[in-house]
């Protein structure tokens, strides 16, 4: 593939921010303890990361239309580095109102987020104009995103034995990486950079009234299924880490790797199926269809058998996160090469904000049914088996491909 060197910088975008969020996953609990805070209070610390970046990634779509999407991406790690530097430091050196700073970090942190992993889908789209090529990249960057959160739990749990909020004082360092891959590595296509359209802020939201008014059927199940599976991986992480800690007294280096078995799936699908799609959209619809029809019976089987059975539910959990990653890099190329590039910057912050919509329900919703664990499972299967038919029966290939 050409510019493997631009597509790697971008990359460690998704890497780093998922670092950013999940990795404080598996310490939550540590957190609590050394806080003083209740489950739920300790769930807004990933929460607040992603509900803010919900309300600004529409914004982030739009200045990187009118102003190009690199120096919106430089921009959006600066500020997640300096959120993550209020954090770290908060936990670090404040000896009352920790919790409150430490929320107010990830609060500047997600505005920062919302200019970073957001806008590497369309500039991906902008940079290729083969569609398989598109296809490829995108199931790179899913896959690099997958990966930070396979990193994640174990990077976590291990920085946390040095000290507890280690997992938030190296925000800043491993943005900075990042940063200077961007400057140097990414060179941002001309069309990207310049739109003779009209680019005022009246035009933003005609623009996203027409689109959904010509393409809303279709954009909207995506946008849902997206959406959904986010909150289903956030909110099984999640338990999954209260169960680990509480039913088997299993932290550490040895949780993180746990929790990582049913993201190495999410990662390793997600891999494949960005070699496989191509330009085929047939073939991602069926993928998405496949992915969340494995989802539901792995979250139904769950909630049915005991959860005390720790390799049965790995296991289920492992096919669960194999369905995930066939569906989100199929969710992620139905989209951007549905959308005409000078509109990509647009949809796609739509589509990254209803993800983002998911990461931020799904641990507070884990947490207040940690103690009916059925009832979540059953929970996460009733909107899988909702994800697989809005994938089956309102997803048309054909029309879409027309439309592109």
């Amino acid at each position: 593939m050409k510019k493997k060197w631009d597509l790697a910088a971008l990359a460690s975008i998704p890497l780093i921010m998922t670092l950013a969020n999940s990795m404080l996953i598996p310490v939550l609990p540590l957190m609590q303890k050394k806080l003083h805070i209740t489950s739920v209070q300790s769930s807004l610390i990933i929460t607040v990361y992603a509900a803010v970046s919900i309300l600004c990634i529409p914004i982030a779509g739009y200045l990187s239309d009118r102003f190009g999407r690199k120096i919106i991406i430089i921009t959006g790690l600066s500020i997640a580095a300096i959120g993550g530097l209020v954090s770290g430091l908060a936990a670090w050196l404040m000896e009352s109102h920790v919790y409150a700073v430490i929320l107010a970090g990830r609060f500047i942190q997600g505005v920062g987020a919302a200019g970073a992993f957001p806008i590497v889908l369309p500039l991906v789209g902008d940079m290729f104009e083969s569609e398989e090529e598109v296809s490829s990249g995108l199931g790179m960057i899913e896959t690099s995103n997958t990966f930070g959160k396979v990193l994640s739990p174990v990077l976590g749990s291990a920085l946390a034995l040095v000290y507890w909020f280690l997992p938030l004082a190296v925000i800043p360092l491993i943005s900075l990486i990042s940063i200077i891959g961007v400057i140097f590595l990414v060179k941002e296509p001309k069309k990207g950079q310049k739109d003779k359209g009209d680019n005022s802020l009246k035009s933003f939201f005609q623009s996203i009234k027409r689109i959904l008014a010509e393409k809303g059927r279709w954009l909207y199940a995506t946008f849902a299924i997206g959406g959904i599976a986010m909150f289903i991986m956030f909110g099984f992480l999640y338990e999954l880490s209260s169960v680990l800690e509480d039913h088997y007294q299993i932290d550490g280096i040895q949780k993180g790797l746990l929790l990582a078995i049913p993201l190495s799936a999410i990662c390793l699908a997600s891999f494949i199926t960005g070699k496989i799609v191509g330009e085929n959209k047939g073939r991602m619809k069926w993928f998405i269809v496949i992915g969340m029809a494995a989802l539901a019976v792995m979250m139904f089987i769950c909630g049915v058998m005991n959860t005390k059975g720790l390799v049965f539910l790995l296991a289920f959990m492992f096919v669960s996160g194999a369905g995930i990653g066939l569906a989100l890099p199929s969710l992620d190329a139905l989209i951007t090469e549905g959308i005409e590039k000078k509109e990509r910057g647009t949809i796609t912050s739509l589509y990254s904000s209803t993800r983002f919509i998911g990461v931020a329900v799904g641990p507070p919703v884990a947490s207040l049914l940690l103690n009916k664990e059925a009832w979540l499972f059953y929970l996460f299967a009733a909107f899988a088996v909702f994800c697989c038919a809005l994938a089956l029966f309102v997803i048309k290939p054909s029309k879409e491909q027309s439309a592109a």
